[in-house]
């Protein structure tokens, strides 16, 4: 009988990490889940996972690793938002940074054999409206997109050094199930959110700002291809996005297309550390990583929009 592979995902009750858990099962591997639950959630695990709950930091994780010897790590556990970055660049940066390098030395002395990490488009910070490239220059806007910059250079390091293989995919703006409306990060959930509830949503800045908004299963196969394929994308970076630029005053029309009430935004001052323009260029994730969006916008918002109507009316008939 094959033996099954085992994978360690972190951060795998989260909105990222519990789409990559679930098609990682659903292909045929044993997961191993290290969650702290401050931002991930019960509901989201799979029942088939093993769960612990500790964080990444704690000294509970070495010991996690010894005994199940997981066989590769997915590493999505984060803080994400920008603006708890600017208000605490150290806490940002004990989980972004320390958390990701106590994990690198864990893999490394416990035989892991390779790393797939959870970076950011942040790291490019303002590149005028234009796809990115991944061999743009790096000139993060905010401590976020250092830490998650930093993070990258160890990992490349730890492979360097101690031969630790490793793929880092980094993301545009993800969106869809699961997804917090916490923090500036999910607006297309902050935004589905207000239109259910009647509120009317809120746009830091013009509304101009463009995004390239890729769908939360897409990015969970990104990261089954970067598991999979093995040797083409070892010690390797690549985009995750779809290549296709969106504002946000025209996601807005979009989604306010599904509600009678037409509800305009109102607008605020933009955020700091906000990008003005972020869109990836994926060619070379493409033609490398074996790997290709599948999912419009238009058919990603649709099931995003019915996850949380269906939420909504959970939350109701539970009261």
């Amino acid at each position: 009988m094959k033996e099954l592979l085992k994978v360690l995902v972190t951060g795998g009750a989260g909105f990222i990490g519990s789409h990559v858990t679930d098609l990682l099962l659903d292909q045929g591997y044993e997961v191993i889940v290290i969650d702290n639950l401050i931002s991930g959630k019960l509901k989201n695990l799979h029942r088939d996972v093993v769960f612990y709950q500790t964080d990444i930091l704690s000294q509970e994780t070495e010991q996690i690793i010894k005994k199940e010897k997981p066989d590769y790590l997915v590493h999505t556990a984060a803080q994400i938002s920008v603006a708890k970055s600017i208000e605490s660049p150290i806490n940002d940066a004990n989980i972004n940074i320390i958390g990701t390098m106590k994990l690198l030395d864990y893999a490394n002395k416990y035989g892991i054999k390779k790393v797939i990490f959870s970076s950011s488009c942040a790291v490019y910070g303002e590149t005028g409206d234009i796809n990115i490239p991944i061999n743009h220059k790096l000139a993060p806007l905010s401590f976020y997109g250092a830490s998650k910059l930093t993070s990258e250079m160890y990992i490349q390091l730890y492979c360097k050094f101690y031969h630790l293989p490793y793929t880092i995919l980094r993301y545009s703006n993800v969106y869809g199930p699961r997804q917090s409306s916490q923090g500036e990060g999910g607006v297309v959930t902050i935004f589905t959110n207000c239109y259910l509830s009647q509120k009317r949503p809120i746009i830091y800045g013009d509304g101009e700002q463009t995004r390239d908004f890729i769908f939360v299963k897409d990015v969970a196969m990104a990261n089954l291809a970067a598991l999979q394929t093995r040797n083409s994308v070892n010690s390797r970076i690549f985009n995750i996005g779809t290549g296709d630029k969106t504002s946000i005053n025209k996601l807005t029309e979009s989604l306010s297309k599904h509600f009678p009430d037409k509800l305009t935004p109102q607008y605020s001052p933009a955020l700091d550390g906000d990008i003005r323009f972020s869109c990836l260029d994926i060619e070379d994730t493409i033609k490398n990583l074996n790997w290709r969006p599948s999912w419009s916008l238009k058919q990603g918002l649709e099931e995003t929009l019915t996850y949380y109507q269906n939420e909504m009316r959970g939350n109701k008939d539970g009261k």
